[in-house]
């Protein structure tokens, strides 16, 4: 018998699920807490209790498909490793657009002359000993390289040159922005190649510790990666270019939720540690973006499903609104929840928090702690950084015992954004242990911390909430609102009627009002025309709740909580190759290729070079994850001007694509 295993690594739990190839059937499901630093732990304890459950021998596991959250969840916190971004022709105007700065976040640049033109002409001489003295001024600490060149999807000659001679002299992986897209738009190819670069590390941590284990226990088959359009790759691709695996966990949810619940028309919402993300199913398809992935502040070149991603989880920390009233409001930062924490170092947790509960004045570090995740001092730190990594070398300490100065604060941040540390606090996690409604971790603890968080003031100088049981019902509640929130962005975004700014619509009175039902002198009423298909361990917790609130059905799928690896296992393999022609006169008719433009004298003979290219490339790349029976598709958008009567040839983009279900191993 064959058996498909899929793993799901997301920001708290680690799934797998195995699924019987023959009967379409889930033989096994399981969790394991995903483990950091070392995340082959959760990932192995997770396929290990799936194998005992179903009873599989893992010589009968025909295929092994990954997907994940965590480059989601970076990119949404603001994580990943230091890189440095080589810029080839631009000017300083371009790295203030695209949201590149931000990106950057403060990580150095090196500026070079050179770029090509429109038709891939050389714009200027590109002189590698400024970037070898570039190189050789950088800090220690960069875990890896962004390349951007002006027009560089033209002509890809000095992103290449730069590429290898960065590699030769440092060892350490770049990412080119002209082999993430081949679209226009330099600074928005250089964000994308930074997201990229910084991500490397991390996803290539996850595929080594999965790969590690299946050949641990014996288990043969190719392993393969989700991408953010749902599509499947090989691991060797996923590590060269981990961006494609934003939105990876979010694509396999929604094929998932397809194949579990039936649905085809739907909002499907799936509820993570980190982030909550809403996708459209219209006819048991997800809706592709045409932009590009957005996640966070971020828009990006990646195509991926067109998902609502939104720092919203289970483990999101819980914020005090500044106001007379107070209030809550939840996320977008994750924390290990307190509940978590206790279950880890029960000592250090439950003594700090007696120590709370006895008096009567709040910590002024929240009641958080700081837990470290490095196996060896991280490198690269600053002094202030050095400092904080020295109390914390012997194990988690609370914030304010991390942290002893005002300066050291920042520095305790910029290590948690570079995933050095997690904060340990209070979430709807540990609200949700308060009250019952799970039991996993150390519901005690969870009841100390709301207790002493209760006795926070709000600007009246009142207590935020009379004690630890009522403030756990309030901080369920806010999820359940801001969840109700999250749906109808997406509602709203995603109707037939094109309206004006979502976001404002969800909250505006009006629409509030109808949800209330309210009947006065206005009589109102508003829900969703679909269905809610709800995921993640803790739907089923919340989601109640949604759905009632936005008067439509919630489907609560029996394996809801690993949709995500079942999702990883019933997709296919989609490899594109996107190129383009340009013409700079009549007769003269360029296709450009990554070893530069060739010329043509006839637009025909120039577009079916150009296809015969793309599909030799898109063959190449599929038959490398494993494909033999391919199909082909491919499109062309052909721009062209009337000009007297005569059509004018400007510009054509050509797109093929090569599809298959990968090989399934025979044993």
């Amino acid at each position: 018998m064959a058996y498909l295993l899929g793993v799901d690594t997301g920001g708290t739990y680690t799934d797998a699920v195995i699924i019987d190839e023959a009967t379409d059937s889930v033989v096994a499901s399981a969790k394991a807490l995903t483990s950091r630093p070392d995340l082959a732990t959760g990932v192995g304890a997770a396929i290990d209790t799936a194998l005992a459950e179903g009873g599989v021998a893992p010589a009968d596991i025909a295929m092994v498909s990954l997907s994940t959250t965590l480059a989601t969840n970076a990119l949404v916190e603001g994580q990943g490793g230091r890189v440095a971004l080589v810029v080839i022709g631009f000017d300083q105007a371009d790295l203030g657009r695209a949201g590149l700065a931000e990106a950057l976040r403060g990580d150095p640049v090196i500026s070079l002359a050179g770029g090509h033109n429109h038709a891939g002409g050389e714009v200027a001489v590109l002189d590698l000993s400024d970037l070898e003295a570039g190189l050789k001024a950088l800090e220690p600490g960069i875990t890896g390289f962004a390349v951007a060149a002006s027009f560089a999807t033209r002509n890809p000659a000095h992103e290449i040159a730069v590429r290898d001679m960065i590699r030769d002299l440092t060892g350490k992986p770049v990412s080119c922005s002209h082999e993430l897209s081949q679209a226009l738009g330099g600074p928005k190819r250089a964000l994308t190649a930074v997201l990229n670069a910084r991500l490397i590390g991390m996803i290539d941590r996850l595929i080594t510790a999965c790969e590690t284990h299946l050949d641990h226990v014996g288990i043969p088959a190719r392993l393969m990666v989700v991408r953010g359009d749902g599509a499947l790759v090989s691991a060797d691709v996923a590590r060269e270019k981990p961006i494609e695996t934003i939105l990876s966990g979010p694509a396999a949810s929604v094929a998932g939720a397809s194949w579990l619940s039936g649905e085809t028309d739907a909002l499907v919402s799936d509820i993570g540690g980190t982030t909550t993300d809403v996708c459209l199913l219209r006819d048991g398809r997800p809706k592709i973006d045409p932009q590009g992935a957005r996640v966070g502040p971020f828009r990006t070149m990646v195509e991926a499903v067109a998902m609502r991603t939104t720092g919203l989880g289970g483990d999101s920390e819980v914020h005090v609104v500044e106001g007379l009233h107070g209030g809550l409001r939840l996320g977008p930062r994750r924390l290990m929840p307190i509940s978590l924490a206790a279950r880890h170092h029960p000592d250090l947790v439950h003594q700090t928090l007696d120590r709370g509960l006895a008096q009567d004045i709040p910590a002024s570090d929240g009641g958080q702690f700081a837990i470290p995740l490095w196996e060896a001092t991280p490198e690269g730190l600053d002094p202030r950084e050095k400092t904080v990594a020295q109390r914390l070398a012997d194990g988690p300490l609370r914030v304010g015992h991390a942290v002893q100065s005002r300066l050291e604060g920042p520095a305790l941040a910029r290590m948690v954004a570079r995933g050095q540390v997690i904060l340990a606090g209070v979430t709807p996690s540990d609200a949700a242990h308060a009250l019952g409604l799970v039991s996993a971790w150390d519901a005690d603890a969870a009841e100390k911390a709301l207790a002493i968080f209760a006795r926070r003031r709000t600007g009246g100088g009142e207590p935020l909430a009379p004690d630890g049981t009522t403030l756990a019902r309030q901080i369920v509640d806010q999820l359940t609102a801001q969840t109700v929130d999250c749906l109808l962005q997406a509602a709203f975004a995603e109707d037939d009627l094109d309206w004006d700014d979502p976001a404002a619509l969800a909250r505006h009175p009006l629409t509030q009002a109808g949800l209330e039902g309210h009947q006065g002198l206005v009589q109102t009423r508003m829900s969703l025309g679909v269905p809610v298909v709800g995921l993640g361990a803790s739907a089923a917790t919340y989601y109640g709740a949604v759905g009632k609130r936005l008067g439509t059905s919630m489907v609560l799928p029996v394996h809801g909580g690993v949709a995500n690896a079942i999702g990883a296992v019933v997709g296919q393999v989609q490899m594109q190759a996107i190129g383009t022609v340009s013409s700079a006169g009549e007769g003269a008719f360029s296709i450009h290729l990554p070893e530069g433009p060739q010329v043509y004298a006839d637009k025909d003979a120039a577009l079916a070079a150009l296809e015969t290219h793309l599909r030799t490339e898109a063959e190449r790349r599929v038959r490398a994850s494993g494909v033999e029976d391919i199909r082909y598709s491919v499109s062309s958008d052909i721009s062209e001007i009337d000009i007297e009567g005569r059509a004018m040839f400007i510009e054509a983009t050509m797109r093929v694509e090569a599809s298959g279900r990968p090989r399934i191993a025979s044993g």
